[in-house]
């Protein structure tokens, strides 16, 4: 039978020198069981006991509270998998950067982590970028004297400039990626709490505006990235992503390889889409991605959504549209169209239902059926 008492191993880093953290509730057996592990100490700033961080000691803490204790490790022990099957990111431009006076630049360990690890190239720069604020903003210390005060004290400058929760999440993540990741030093102690993510309802376009949208685009490659975008709800990274062979007009799928958290999917191919990329393949014959820029180059995101915005003006649609706003709208349509919203959550590529149930907010099926009281 597992025990009442829970013990959670934090890293702890004082004076640049690496601690293993043991937290509990106040418990007078597990206090007088942790004074005699050698050199144990309390900390008044993280409120638990520490002893030095040595494989010996991680043993001996297992050995001494066996059978009165439960040993919580999952703060402790890490083992991050590479992001198997995604290459590389191509970070050789940051590597080539030159010295700039009073600017300190992103250890090479860090980078060479994140290419490793083969983080996604946006995600990669993001957290480069904000790693690199970060170790300007405490310029003259060593980064391992940078403790964890220090690190809160950095993200609540953050919050009084009024920076979004987006990118506060990113700078804890980044700052978290050296000192876990690179440092080895898994789930430090941080005490910091992560903003809320605001529940905010997706912008809908209407069936009608995106028709108007597709209609008004004579590019037939242009065509065809905003038809498929709606047509699968893909999302713009996806798209351009796509090669010849992700088509599979036999089966009336698109095969949507490794995207966000590294997951492959299937999703629903149109068949008007369909003859427009056949019409579009004609024409353009491309030979590697589906949809390719001057020699024969991949596709950019921005370029997408370029593509996007001016179709929208195309059909006089006053507000901006986006790609991701096309992605929406099709989850959007097939749910007050009676889709199963699991099949949904499928189609999108969701971890999680709770992320696709959103939709049922926006969704007007039901809506339009309640009458108001003022009819």
């Amino acid at each position: 039978m597992k025990s009442s008492r829970h013990i959670n191993l934090k890293h702890l880093l004082i004076d640049s020198q690496k601690f293993i953290g043991l937290q509990f509730y106040q418990d007078q057996a597990l206090e007088a069981m942790t004074k005699q592990l050698p050199n144990a100490q309390w900390s008044e700033d993280y409120r638990m006991y520490y002893i030095a961080n040595n494989p010996s000691n991680v043993n001996l803490i297992f050995k001494t509270f066996r059978g009165t204790a439960w040993i919580n490790g999952k703060y402790f022990f890490t083992n991050k998998a590479i992001h198997k099957g995604v290459e590389e990111p191509n970070l050789e431009s940051l590597k080539k950067r030159k010295a700039t006076p009073d600017v300190r630049y992103c250890p090479d360990s860090y980078i060479q982590k994140l290419e490793t690890c083969r983080y996604a190239e946006n995600t990669a720069r993001t957290y480069v970028c904000c790693f690199e604020r970060f170790i300007n903003y405490y310029k003259e210390y060593e980064l391992l004297n940078i403790d964890e005060k220090m690190i809160r004290d950095y993200l609540y400058s953050l919050l009084s400039l009024g920076i979004s929760d987006s990118y506060l999440n990113q700078s804890i993540n980044a700052i978290k990626f050296y000192y876990e990741l690179v440092e080895g030093m898994p789930n430090r102690f941080y005490s910091v709490d992560r903003p809320r993510k605001k529940q905010k309802l997706p912008n809908v376009l209407s069936k009608e505006e995106i028709k108007s949208m597709i209609y008004n685009t004579p590019n037939i490659k242009h065509k065809c990235i905003v038809s498929i975008l709606y047509s699968s709800g893909l999302r713009r990274s996806e798209v351009i992503n796509l090669n010849l062979q992700d088509i599979d007009s036999k089966r009336m799928v698109v095969f949507v390889k490794g995207a966000k958290g590294n997951k492959d999917r299937l999703t629903i191919l149109s068949e008007n889409v369909l003859k427009d990329l056949r019409l579009y393949y004609m024409k353009n014959k491309p030979r590697e991605f589906l949809f390719e820029g001057p020699k024969n180059r991949q596709y950019s995101v921005s370029s997408v959504a370029n593509i996007v915005e001016k179709a929208g003006r195309q059909a006089r649609i006053k507000k901006k549209i986006t790609p991701h706003m096309l992605r929406h709208s099709f989850a959007t349509h097939l749910l007050e169209a009676g889709v199963d919203l699991r099949y949904i959550q499928s189609l999108l590529g969701h971890s999680s239902s709770k992320t696709t149930e959103i939709y049922t907010h926006v969704a007007t099926n039901i809506i339009k059926t309640i009458k108001s009281p003022l009819d």
